[in-house]
């Protein structure tokens, strides 16, 4: 992977965006191994995607059949320690919003591969050998100079009596939802002009394996200026990282989720996506599976904020650990 790192991401998605030349980037977290390549270049270096109706996978069959799944995720005292960690900062005033997130040991009987291919999910991503993705949630797309965000924002069992309204009506949710579009609306308004929400907590229904869960998510869009296409790299990287897995305020949050998290995130909760030649469109590299070495970890994890319990959080935690194939 070493190789594929591109040192000057942004000036290269600036170039190429003004060439009209497509490529693919995939953003860590911390954006320090970014990597962008021609579009026509990804398979060849083990990247294949399914992007809406942009694909570079192959066709070839993989029987569904049953599978094996399981998680072993990490205690709740560990939990906890972190938790109230970040409740503390919380209680200082140094946050008002942070996403926790934790690794969970899982044993498949699946390749990352073929959880790519079976996996239902809108925006999916492979590298080789390394990670796979199989995200619901769109980070940024631009088209014809207009910038769209969708920040997704609170979970629940399908299955719980009247779910729907129970997230929406819940006063944690609702705080931690309305916390993370004004964020977005502030991130938007730094590079685009006319910034506004389109729709606002709207419930998108997402199947795993073994439930179906509701998540709240909603749309804030931008017009960029005229010259945009020369500065794809520039407004992207100043939305990054995506608000929706760091919290408010942003660089203060950073600072918090450092010291808070057991370990790395690496790419978990970066971005990845497309520039066509002529749209660009991205998603948030949650619901990941990474390989180390013959071991498999699922990264997940939730907003907390001074209403939440840790109970509840550690249960969404867990929760978020599910592979999309049914």
């Amino acid at each position: 992977m070493e190789s594929l790192i591109c040192n000057d991401y942004i000036g290269k998605m600036n170039q190429w965006g003004k060439e009209r030349k497509p490529f693919i980037f995939v953003i860590d977290f911390e954006m320090k191994n970014p990597i962008v390549l021609p579009l026509e270049e990804a398979a060849e270096n083990g990247i294949y995607f399914i992007f809406d109706n942009l694909k570079n996978a192959d066709n070839q069959l993989i029987e569904k059949g049953n599978f094996e799944f399981r998680k072993f995720p990490v205690s709740f005292s560990l939990f906890k320690k972190s938790f109230d960690q970040v409740v503390h900062e919380i209680k200082l005033g140094n946050s008002f919003l942070t996403n926790l997130t934790f690794p969970t040991a899982i044993e498949m009987d699946l390749t990352l591969y073929e959880v790519f291919m079976l996996s239902e999910a809108p925006y999916k991503l492979y590298l080789k050998d390394s990670f796979v993705v199989f995200s619901p949630e769109l980070f940024v797309k631009i088209r014809a100079g207009r910038i769209s965000s969708f920040p997704m924002k609170g979970t629940i069992d399908a299955s719980i009596e009247d779910a729907g309204n129970k997230i929406l009506n819940d006063t944690k949710e609702t705080a931690e939802h309305h916390t993370i579009v004004d964020m977005i609306r502030n991130d938007l308004s730094l590079v685009a002009t006319d910034v506004k929400v389109e729709k606002f907590r709207f419930l998108n229904r997402i199947k795993t394996h073994d439930k179906t869960l509701l998540q709240v998510s909603s749309e804030i869009t931008g017009q960029l200026p005229e010259d945009y296409f020369g500065h794809l790299g520039d407004i992207l990287s100043g939305l990054l990282p995506a608000g929706s897995i760091c919290g408010a305020p942003k660089k203060k949050t950073l600072e918090i989720i450092r010291n808070s998290e057991i370990y790395d995130r690496g790419y978990y909760t970066g971005v990845f996506g497309i520039f066509d030649g002529s749209d660009l469109n991205s998603a948030v590299m949650i619901r990941f599976i990474e390989k180390n070495g013959g071991n498999y970890v699922f990264k997940s994890g939730g907003g907390i904020t001074f209403n939440s319990e840790p109970e509840k959080e550690y249960q969404e935690l867990i929760d978020k650990v599910y592979v999309p194939i049914y």
